[in-house]
């Protein structure tokens, strides 16, 4: 396990400002992705990664609801650089032990503080840096750092803020209230009759967990999604382990295999979506007593519109098939004393209600961001390759894919970024900022992300929060790896619409 700290024996002063030439925002998998490759890449670079929680993990720290799992497989959600060993599906605390593998090997927690939780940023032109303030959480103590550089990994939704619907008599409930991101340590659900709102990943994770222990679990959805069931376990990689294959080679044979899997069920997806649904279906439905309604897992839209939640083992189904949990499809019409009434007519009682509704995104960790004494809104910028943002100077926020997964494009965007600083100090550059050419003023803007891409509810309710996106390649996030892996290497760093100084 990593060695943990809330501060280092060579902080300066409070009051004081120390100065990095990166500066890192979140230890999360991005974050000591970016700190490993500073160091690997770029030998002799002084950075610092500041981090609002207590230890690393991020996400994989900050959950703690019953079963908390990845729903990408650990071979591509893995880093390229450290072969993993385990399940494809991974549980958070194999997650943590993975990350801080990877921060003990090479010493990365020298460079990690945590319990700094960073409340402004700002960009001054005259000095050519960032000045961050931040707040220890242990103590409440300021401190300040400058940076010329600033890599943002600190994720996209509030930790430990779910999004709750505001539905009608919430406070006549007299049972216990929850929401996944909001976990109790103390709850206690054995015996207990249990409602989960919700049907994503998360209830698709925490429900097969509570059936072990609760009376009943009973899944109440609005509308269905995809699931993909399967084994967790990878042939490939047992084979080639029974060959005795070095890992580092099984790692880098079956990512690329489960990323061609991945490209080509999103190419069918839009292609061929109703020959995938069936298959979908088709999987889900041998799984479940004979006769099951299929309405339950039938959604309304095509096979990657929203994101698609691998159940490792069926391990959901395997507990409506027993008994111990339940699917009703049907509406919230208020919350009772004992439970909810539907819209249907019909009544459910639990002894906890588990909202799994999904999250709220932050933007840029809803830090306070000011460039030369006007503050940023991130919503009126034009996103450069989904990285970078029109008028902010020497800064790249890692946001991965949704059809993929997140650690590929961290990877890429790190990558990135050891070739961008070198080549400013050849240049002789302090800052560099991307601009629209005179050829993209007239160019059309949309969302972030289109919604014929990805309908996710968080994403509908935050959009209007983030960057803009043009209509040329440069101009967007694509979403797609599998252009972006043969394209990020070859990114023209004396493109135009890169503005040196």
């Amino acid at each position: 396990m990593a060695t943990q700290t809330l501060d280092r024996p060579q902080a300066a002063p409070p009051g004081t400002a120390e100065h990095f030439d990166v500066l890192v925002v979140g230890a999360g998998i991005s974050g000591v992705g970016a700190a490993w490759h500073l160091t690997h890449q770029l030998p002799g670079t002084s950075f610092v990664v500041l981090e609002a929680l207590g230890s690393y993990g991020g996400t994989w720290l900050s959950h703690n609801f019953p079963g908390i799992r990845s729903d990408s497989d650990l071979y591509t959600f893995g880093y390229r650089f450290k072969p993993w060993v385990g399940p494809p599906i991974a549980t958070a605390a194999e997650i943590q032990s993975y990350i801080g593998s990877v921060i003990d090997e090479s010493d990365l927690g020298q460079h990690i503080r945590y319990g700094h939780r960073i409340d402004t940023a700002s960009w001054d032109s005259k000095a050519n840096r960032w000045t961050i303030e931040a707040v220890r959480t242990d103590t409440g103590e300021k401190r300040v750092f400058t940076a010329n550089f600033l890599w943002m990994c600190q994720g996209y939704y509030r930790h430990r803020q779910g999004f709750m619907p505001d539905w009608p008599g919430m406070k006549d409930y007299k049972g216990k209230l929850v929401h996944a991101e909001e976990w109790p340590e103390d709850l206690d659900y054995a015996g207990k009759r249990v409602l989960v709102i919700g049907s994503g990943a998360t209830a698709a994770t925490i429900i097969p967990e509570m059936a072990k222990t609760a009376a009943h679990v009973t899944m109440l959805q609005r509308s269905p999604t995809y699931f993909i069931p399967g084994l967790n376990e990878d042939v490939l990689a047992n084979q080639l382990r029974a060959l005795q294959v070095d890992e580092a080679w099984i790692h880098e044979i079956v990512r690329k295999q489960r990323n061609f899997e991945q490209k080509e069920l999103t190419r069918r997806c839009f292609e061929e979506p109703e020959v995938v649904r069936e298959e979908l279906l088709t999987a889900v439905r041998s799984l479940l007593p004979e006769g099951y309604d299929m309405k339950h897992f039938t959604p309304h839209y095509r096979p990657w519109r929203q994101r698609v939640a691998f159940v490792p083992d069926g391990d959901l189904f395997a507990g409506i098939s027993a008994g111990k949990a339940s699917v009703v499809t049907d509406e919230i019409d208020h919350f009772t004393d004992k439970g909810i009434a539907l819209k249907s007519g019909e009544s459910l009682e639990a002894d906890i209600i588990v909202a799994a509704t999904g999250f709220n995104l932050n933007v840029l960790g809803d830090i306070q961001f000011v460039i030369d004494g006007q503050p940023l809104d991130f919503s009126k910028t034009v996103t450069w390759r989904g990285m970078m943002f029109t008028g902010v100077p020497n800064m790249v926020w890692v946001f991965g894919y949704f059809r993929a997964s997140w650690t590929l494009r961290a990877d890429m965007v790190a990558d990135f970024v050891c070739r961008l600083l070198p080549h400013m100090k050849k240049k002789g550059a302090h800052a560099v900022v991307p601009a629209l050419r005179p050829e993209d003023h007239n160019m059309t803007l949309g969302p972030w992300i289109e919604e014929e891409n990805m309908n996710s509810g968080y994403l509908a309710r935050g959009m209007h929060l983030l960057p803009r996106a043009g209509d040329k390649p440069e101009w967007r996030h694509s979403q797609d790896y599998w252009t972006e892996k043969d394209m990020f290497p070859s990114i023209d760093l004396d493109d135009a619409a890169l503005k040196y100084s």
